[in-house]
């Protein structure tokens, strides 16, 4: 009787790990595809801030300073 009890707990033990290994991948696809989401947005956003659509690089093209030795 305890080695029938025995082999259902074991059948019940790899279920249980196989749905987490399921649940994991899940998780890890899910990760990718949002880390790649959050990659198109910065390389976005550093383009737009990088050529000049009223960035910093415009205004201070006018304030130079020179030093005199």
């Amino acid at each position: 009787m305890g080695a029938v009890v025995s082999c259902i707990e074991g059948v019940f033990r790899a279920i249980g790990a196989c749905i987490m290994a399921v649940v994991n991948g899940i998780g890890a696809i899910l990760r990718a595809i949002i880390d790649g989401i959050v990659a198109v947005f910065d390389i976005i956003i550093s383009c737009v801030t990088c050529q000049g659509f009223g960035g910093r690089r415009r205004r201070m093209r006018g304030h130079h300073t020179t030093a005199t030795i």
